[in-house]
């Protein structure tokens, strides 16, 4: 703090004004006083002792700094967070070395008891899941977002994010028994499935929204779940396709890219992942940065988690 003498000169307060600043700034930031301890003390009303302590902020006579502790610096991002919230328009930013228990975190955070929450499959969901602890949150519904089933032998891990999501949030879950992707008769059929079109439709609804993104590639957990082939891949990437989110694909802006596949998919649709109120992104491996940032631009994640290099990376392009 400086001097009452030289903030007086500096701001063209009075000394007097400015000595009161300073007093109840100390109490509060220095000795931990509330602001109805600070105004017994000084003989001000309490909306005076406030007025003081933004005075005194507003002019200067105040410096906070936070420090990070030196053995946490690998693990607090604070910094990268801010930024990445300024850049993309965040509601919130959580920059982690363990994606799989921040996502949790983040995700009893911000969920409420009366949420319906939905889930698309994938490795980063199930390890957001697996991260939830009993009794801390709860919601009303567990949704599924996106179809599961494949005729490979190939685990998409449903099932569990689901049943476990369901009995640590103490909701009720509701499932989707469809393919990701159907030829356009069965999915108009399978649309008017009374069970179908309630999950899609309660899903459309959800008030948060975990997912992960995919990337346009054989590397995808799509393709190695035999749910596309080489075929589509070549003319996704044509088309522009850079990434997706329950087999919904889009471009480097985040806008939908349509195929075939956008009328065979049995998902939420992109417009409605956009318009959920609390979207949660969570990215693992360079692989998805490019979706991951086009899924920020297009405005399809209010919330995210993801790891240094993918900070860095985001804040680099």
């Amino acid at each position: 703090m400086q001097p009452p003498a030289q903030a007086a000169s500096n701001s063209g307060g009075t000394p007097e004004d400015l000595r009161l600043a300073l007093r109840a700034a100390t109490l509060y930031y220095l000795d931990g006083l509330t602001q109805a301890e600070i105004a017994a003390k000084l003989g001000v009303s309490r909306p005076t002792a406030g007025r003081l302590i933004a005075r005194a902020k507003a002019r200067g006579l105040v410096r906070i700094e936070v420090v990070v502790p030196p053995t946490m610096k690998d693990d607090l991002h604070a910094d990268e967070e801010r930024l990445l919230e300024e850049r993309y328009g965040l509601t919130e930013a959580v920059v982690t070395g363990h994606l799989g228990r921040a996502a949790g975190a983040l995700l009893m955070r911000r969920l409420s008891e009366n949420d319906v929450l939905g889930f698309t499959w994938g490795p980063e969901q199930v390890a957001a899941v697996t991260a939830l602890a009993p009794g801390v949150a709860s919601c009303r519904v567990v949704v599924q977002l996106d179809g599961a089933m494949s005729t490979a032998a190939y685990q998409t891990g449903m099932e569990f994010i689901l049943s476990r999501g369901a009995d640590m949030l103490r909701a009720s879950a509701m499932r989707l028994p469809a393919p990701l992707y159907a030829d356009p008769s069965t999915v108009t059929s399978m649309r008017n499935d009374s069970v179908i079109s309630r999950t899609l439709e309660t899903g459309r609804r959800a008030d948060t929204m975990l997912f992960g993104v995919g990337s346009v590639s054989t590397s995808t957990t799509l393709f190695e779940g035999s749910f596309l082939d080489t075929r589509m891949l070549d003319e996704l990437v044509s088309l522009g396709a850079v990434g997706e989110i329950g087999g919904r694909f889009f471009d480097a802006n985040g806008a939908p890219v349509i195929t075939e596949l956008a009328h065979r998919a049995v998902s939420v649709p992109l417009e409605d992942i956009r318009t959920c109120a609390k979207t949660i992104l969570v990215c693992s491996g360079p692989p998805k940065h490019e979706a991951t940032r086009a899924a920020l631009l297009g405005g399809l994640a209010k919330l995210l988690v993801c790891d240094i290099d993918c900070a860095r990376w985001l804040l680099e392009h």
